[in-house]
């Protein structure tokens, strides 16, 4: 596991390893700069790099960067708002060295910079802002900004592309497009959440000296690696039978969607439920029985409206009990009858519980049966759900996932941020995951993950991780699916049948 840090955690984890006399952080540019530098050669080994260098250390680590490679013979010019000889701090001496050793200066000083402006490089290494970015850029460095992207230039950041809070990942009018961001010790969680990983292309991880047990505090995202997530994935004893293997019990489902239901049934089975149930409106039975051979179909009184009754609650709660964990809320619509349903069972169930996509609507200003529940809890919601919930608009969550991920969860309860790059928040931690593609923003993949969690949250993880297991899981899956079938044509209905891929991927003997 390694931590995706913030711009506060990767400056602290530089003053440990100064304070433990590790290494300088003169030393810490010049690795930085060599590393940039290493990484054009390598990607683009003939022509001009033009290095664009901000007046802070982002921009000694450009000025290194165009030393070494004018060491090496390549032509490097250097467009900067700063005068090297006013410069102050580590990027003053590494702005003069890259003076002595022939680099080409071009100080712009605070003025726009025309489009073609770095027409006929080869590479252009973007040092402008760094780590310590945040909000919109101010002019003129807008137009540096365009100038870069309309290049016709490979493009190679330092740490972060300029544009791009290191911080939260959010990202402005303007930002660098970068193909390759060298980043320093460990990813920042700007290059590695959307919308600021879309700008980061390629993220190499350049190891510059710092530890890694000095890089991350508690709190920073967590990015987990293969042995992480299959220490928690469930083994079936020799002698297991089908009630040892978790019992699951899918709440969902209405007349306009039974689909649903019957996904999170699927996607429960595939994670290795022993026994599941699934309780829908009576009058969609035959629907889920033709999809389900080897699931148990309940049918429950409906409203005209083909959605569950109210008067199922008590029925339904007594039910529930005798269940290792409940899935609730796909396919259920927001119909009277069924808010009702959903919230007395978020308030008054104490086994397991998954809430998911209506489940989740139906809580919209009763927030609080949530965060008051003991028993463990995982909530699945994408941004327009959570932001439902949390009375805000689904551009802000895109805007700090990291932010509104740990709103609603606590010591028992998880937050699954649905969307590219899943975000799981509880106890006090946050996972990233790192898998998954396109092919999974279709109908109903939802829904699967919510069966998968309920069915690790049933064979005895914690909230947590049920949810980080159930998300990687599931977006590998749909990454298998995507290579057979293309991004474009996966189906909801094609992710149970791909995860056992996922799973033998993470331990072949099962």
């Amino acid at each position: 596991m390694i931590h995706a840090l913030t711009a506060a955690s990767a400056r602290a984890a530089e003053e440990r390893a100064v304070e433990a006399a590790a290494v300088t952080l003169g030393e810490l540019m010049e690795r930085a700069g060599t590393q940039l530098a290493a990484e054009v050669a390598r990607r683009a080994p003939y022509g001009e790099v033009a290095v664009l260098a901000g007046r802070g250390n982002n921009g000694g680590d450009g000025w290194v960067a165009a030393r070494e490679l004018a060491l090496a013979g390549r032509d490097v010019r250097v467009v900067t708002p700063g005068d090297p000889d006013e410069l102050e701090g580590l990027s003053a001496g590494a702005a003069r060295s890259a003076v002595e050793a022939g680099v080409t200066v071009r100080v712009v000083g605070d003025e726009p910079l025309e489009t073609d402006t770095f027409r006929g490089a080869a590479a252009i290494v973007d040092a402008l802002f760094g780590i310590g970015f945040s909000g919109e850029v101010r002019p003129p460095y807008a137009t540096w900004i365009e100038a870069v992207n309309a290049a016709d230039a490979l493009v190679v950041s330092a740490d972060v592309p300029s544009g791009v809070d290191a911080s939260t990942a959010a990202v402005g009018e303007h930002a660098v497009r970068a193909d390759v961001t060298v980043t320093f010790s460990a990813p920042k969680v700007g290059t590695v959440l959307y919308p600021g990983a879309e700008f980061a292309g390629e993220l190499m991880v350049a190891d510059i000296g710092i530890g890694w047990e000095l890089l991350g505090e508690p709190g920073d995202p967590e990015i987990w690696d293969a042995e992480d997530y299959r220490t928690l994935l469930p083994v079936p004893e020799p002698e297991a039978h089908k009630n040892s293997r978790g019992r699951v019990l899918v709440v969902a489902g209405s007349g306009a969607f039974p689909g649903a239901a019957a996904l999170a049934a699927m996607g429960a089975q595939r994670m290795g439920a022993g026994y599941v149930t699934v309780a829908v409106p009576e009058s969609v039975v035959g629907v889920l029985q033709a999809k389900l051979t080897s699931a148990v179909v309940m049918g429950l009184p409906e409203n005209p409206s083909r959605t569950v009754a109210s008067k199922v609650i008590d029925a339904v709660l007594d039910i529930a009990r005798e269940f290792d964990a409940v899935v609730l809320g796909p396919g259920m619509t927001v119909a009277h009858g069924a808010v009702h349903v959903a919230r007395a069972l978020v308030s008054e169930l104490d086994v397991p519980l998954v809430v998911d996509a209506d489940g989740l609507n139906a809580l919209v200003e009763a927030v609080g049966t949530i965060t008051s529940r003991t028993a463990p809890t995982v909530i699945t919601p994408h941004p327009g759900e959570l932001a439902r919930l949390l009375e805000t608009s689904p551009a802000q969550v895109q805007a700090d996932r990291i932010g509104y991920g740990r709103e609603l969860s606590g010591p028992r309860l998880a937050c699954v941020l649905k969307g590219a790059r899943t975000l799981v928040s509880g106890r006090g931690r946050q996972v990233v995951t790192v898998a998954g593609n396109p092919g999974l923003a279709t109908a109903g993949t939802g829904d699967v993950l919510a069966g998968m969690i309920g069915a690790l949250l049933a064979q005895g993880l914690e909230p947590l991780e049920a949810g980080a297991l159930g998300a990687y899981l599931h977006a590998r899956a749909g990454d298998h699916a995507s290579a057979d079938l293309t991004a474009l044509s996966v189906l909801a209905e094609d992710i149970p049948a791909y995860l056992p891929g996922a799973i033998r991927e993470l331990d072949g003997t099962i």
